[in-house]
Protein backbone atom coordinates (compact mmCIF):
# COMPACT_ATOMS: atom_id res chain seq x y z
CA UNK A 1 0.00 0.00 0.00
CA UNK A 2 1.46 3.33 -1.02
CA UNK A 3 1.40 6.28 1.37
CA UNK A 4 2.65 8.94 -1.01
CA UNK A 5 -0.74 10.58 -1.45
CA UNK A 6 -2.46 7.81 -3.44
CA UNK A 7 -3.95 6.37 -0.24
CA UNK A 8 -6.07 8.73 1.78
CA UNK A 9 -5.75 8.87 5.54
CA UNK A 10 -7.21 11.21 8.09
CA UNK A 11 -6.22 11.81 11.70
CA UNK A 12 -8.14 11.99 14.95
CA UNK A 13 -6.27 13.41 17.94
CA UNK A 14 -7.76 12.74 21.36
CA UNK A 15 -7.24 15.53 23.91
CA UNK A 16 -10.34 15.33 26.09
CA UNK A 17 -9.20 13.19 29.03
CA UNK A 18 -9.80 14.50 32.52
CA UNK A 19 -6.08 14.45 33.49
CA UNK A 20 -7.07 13.86 37.12
CA UNK A 21 -3.53 12.79 38.06
CA UNK A 22 -2.24 16.08 36.64
CA UNK A 23 -4.63 18.20 38.66
CA UNK A 24 -7.04 18.57 35.74
CA UNK A 25 -4.44 20.27 33.51
CA UNK A 26 -5.28 20.57 29.82
CA UNK A 27 -2.79 18.13 28.32
CA UNK A 28 -3.12 19.73 24.90
CA UNK A 29 -1.55 22.92 26.23
CA UNK A 30 1.30 21.34 28.17
CA UNK A 31 4.63 22.21 26.57
CA UNK A 32 7.67 20.17 25.60
CA UNK A 33 10.68 22.06 24.27
CA UNK A 34 8.61 25.17 23.68
CA UNK A 35 5.84 23.44 21.74
CA UNK A 36 2.46 22.36 23.08
CA UNK A 37 1.64 18.68 23.06
CA UNK A 38 -1.22 19.39 20.66
CA UNK A 39 1.07 21.11 18.17
CA UNK A 40 3.51 18.19 18.42
CA UNK A 41 0.67 15.76 17.69
CA UNK A 42 -0.50 17.89 14.76
CA UNK A 43 3.03 17.85 13.35
CA UNK A 44 3.09 14.05 13.61
CA UNK A 45 -0.06 13.80 11.45
CA UNK A 46 0.76 16.66 9.09
CA UNK A 47 0.32 14.32 6.11
CA UNK A 48 -3.35 13.68 6.85
CA UNK A 49 -5.97 14.81 4.33
CA UNK A 50 -7.90 16.22 7.29
CA UNK A 51 -7.52 16.28 11.05
CA UNK A 52 -10.13 16.25 13.79
CA UNK A 53 -9.24 17.11 17.38
CA UNK A 54 -11.58 15.66 19.99
CA UNK A 55 -11.51 17.92 23.03
CA UNK A 56 -11.87 21.53 24.11
CA UNK A 57 -11.18 24.04 21.34
CA UNK A 58 -7.85 25.87 21.57
CA UNK A 59 -5.80 27.96 19.17
CA UNK A 60 -3.71 25.95 16.68
CA UNK A 61 -1.28 26.78 13.88
CA UNK A 62 -2.84 24.16 11.59
CA UNK A 63 -6.35 23.88 10.20
CA UNK A 64 -8.32 21.34 12.24
CA UNK A 65 -11.91 20.57 13.18
CA UNK A 66 -12.76 20.45 16.88
CA UNK A 67 -15.51 18.19 18.22
CA UNK A 68 -16.49 16.68 21.56
CA UNK A 69 -17.68 13.20 22.38
CA UNK A 70 -21.16 13.01 23.89
CA UNK A 71 -21.26 13.17 26.79
CA UNK A 72 -17.80 14.71 27.33
CA UNK A 73 -15.55 12.38 29.27
CA UNK A 74 -17.19 9.19 28.01
CA UNK A 75 -13.87 7.66 27.01
CA UNK A 76 -11.33 7.54 24.18
CA UNK A 77 -13.35 5.11 22.07
CA UNK A 78 -16.31 7.49 22.20
CA UNK A 79 -13.94 10.30 21.29
CA UNK A 80 -12.59 8.43 18.30
CA UNK A 81 -16.11 7.57 17.15
CA UNK A 82 -17.12 11.24 17.38
CA UNK A 83 -13.99 12.23 15.48
CA UNK A 84 -14.71 9.83 12.64
CA UNK A 85 -18.29 11.10 12.34
CA UNK A 86 -16.88 14.63 12.04
CA UNK A 87 -14.64 13.76 9.08
CA UNK A 88 -15.76 15.40 5.86
CA UNK A 89 -14.17 12.85 3.56
CA UNK A 90 -14.17 9.07 3.36
CA UNK A 91 -10.57 8.08 4.11
CA UNK A 92 -9.32 4.54 3.79
CA UNK A 93 -7.47 4.83 7.09
CA UNK A 94 -7.67 6.89 10.26
CA UNK A 95 -4.63 7.59 12.40
CA UNK A 96 -5.65 7.88 16.05
CA UNK A 97 -3.29 9.53 18.49
CA UNK A 98 -3.54 10.52 22.13
CA UNK A 99 -2.26 14.05 22.61
CA UNK A 100 -0.11 13.03 25.59
CA UNK A 101 2.36 10.97 23.54
CA UNK A 102 4.89 13.70 22.66
CA UNK A 103 7.52 11.38 21.21
CA UNK A 104 5.27 10.06 18.45
CA UNK A 105 6.34 11.77 15.24
CA UNK A 106 5.76 11.62 11.52
CA UNK A 107 8.17 8.67 11.27
CA UNK A 108 6.09 6.75 13.82
CA UNK A 109 2.93 7.43 11.85
CA UNK A 110 4.61 6.32 8.63
CA UNK A 111 5.63 3.00 10.24
CA UNK A 112 2.11 2.45 11.55
CA UNK A 113 0.60 3.15 8.13
CA UNK A 114 3.03 0.81 6.39
CA UNK A 115 2.36 -1.95 8.94
CA UNK A 116 -1.42 -1.69 8.45
CA UNK A 117 -1.10 -2.76 4.81
CA UNK A 118 -3.14 -5.93 4.37
CA UNK A 119 -4.55 -5.73 7.90
CA UNK A 120 -7.39 -3.92 9.66
CA UNK A 121 -5.33 -1.95 12.16
CA UNK A 122 -1.86 -1.39 13.54
CA UNK A 123 -1.01 -0.28 17.07
CA UNK A 124 2.16 0.99 18.68
CA UNK A 125 3.35 -1.23 21.54
CA UNK A 126 5.60 -0.43 24.48
CA UNK A 127 8.56 -2.46 25.70
CA UNK A 128 6.18 -4.82 27.54
CA UNK A 129 4.08 -5.43 24.43
CA UNK A 130 1.12 -3.33 25.60
CA UNK A 131 -0.81 -1.57 22.85
CA UNK A 132 -0.76 2.20 23.12
CA UNK A 133 -3.17 4.90 21.99
CA UNK A 134 -1.30 5.50 18.76
CA UNK A 135 -2.47 3.50 15.80
CA UNK A 136 -4.04 3.20 12.39
CA UNK A 137 -7.52 1.74 11.89
CA UNK A 138 -10.04 1.26 9.14
CA UNK A 139 -12.94 3.61 9.94
CA UNK A 140 -15.40 0.75 9.51
CA UNK A 141 -13.80 -0.97 12.50
CA UNK A 142 -14.86 1.82 14.89
CA UNK A 143 -18.33 1.46 16.43
CA UNK A 144 -20.82 4.33 16.06
CA UNK A 145 -20.92 6.88 18.89
CA UNK A 146 -24.02 5.40 20.52
CA UNK A 147 -22.21 2.07 20.90
CA UNK A 148 -18.82 3.54 21.78
CA UNK A 149 -19.93 5.69 24.73
CA UNK A 150 -18.37 4.29 27.87
CA UNK A 151 -16.94 1.26 26.07
CA UNK A 152 -13.28 0.40 26.69
CA UNK A 153 -10.71 1.19 24.01
CA UNK A 154 -9.46 -2.40 24.17
CA UNK A 155 -12.55 -3.45 22.22
CA UNK A 156 -11.11 -1.65 19.23
CA UNK A 157 -7.50 -2.52 19.96
CA UNK A 158 -8.32 -6.23 19.74
CA UNK A 159 -10.74 -6.02 16.80
CA UNK A 160 -9.95 -7.34 13.34
CA UNK A 161 -6.58 -8.35 11.97
CA UNK A 162 -4.12 -6.34 14.06
CA UNK A 163 -0.42 -5.72 13.45
CA UNK A 164 1.73 -4.57 16.35
CA UNK A 165 4.50 -2.02 15.83
CA UNK A 166 7.22 -1.90 18.47
CA UNK A 167 8.01 1.56 19.77
CA UNK A 168 11.42 3.01 19.05
CA UNK A 169 13.06 4.95 21.84
CA UNK A 170 10.54 6.90 23.91
CA UNK A 171 7.69 6.75 21.37
CA UNK A 172 5.41 4.85 23.77
CA UNK A 173 5.90 7.25 26.68
CA UNK A 174 2.84 9.24 27.70
CA UNK A 175 2.12 11.99 30.21
CA UNK A 176 -0.38 10.73 32.76
CA UNK A 177 1.12 11.82 36.07
CA UNK A 178 3.15 14.65 37.57
CA UNK A 179 6.15 12.31 37.55
CA UNK A 180 5.67 11.73 33.79
CA UNK A 181 5.51 15.47 33.24
CA UNK A 182 8.66 16.02 35.30
CA UNK A 183 10.53 13.41 33.26
CA UNK A 184 9.33 15.01 30.05
CA UNK A 185 10.73 18.34 31.23
CA UNK A 186 13.98 16.80 32.40
CA UNK A 187 13.13 17.52 36.04
CA UNK A 188 13.21 15.32 39.11
CA UNK A 189 9.90 13.57 39.82
CA UNK A 190 7.96 15.37 42.62
CA UNK A 191 8.45 12.53 45.15
CA UNK A 192 12.23 12.58 44.63
CA UNK A 193 12.40 16.37 44.86
CA UNK A 194 10.33 16.31 48.05
CA UNK A 195 12.63 13.74 49.66
CA UNK A 196 15.56 16.11 49.22
CA UNK A 197 13.93 18.90 51.26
Amino acid sequence: MAHDGRVSWAAVILTGGGAARLGGADKALLEHRGTTLLERALAAVAGAVETVVVGPEVSTTRRVTFVRESPPGSGPLAGLAAGIVALEGDPEWVVVLAVDMPHVGADTVARLLAAADGADASWLTDADGRRQLAGVVRPSLVPPPEEATGAPMRLLMTAGNVVEVAAVGAEADDVDTRADLARLRGEEPPDVAASRT
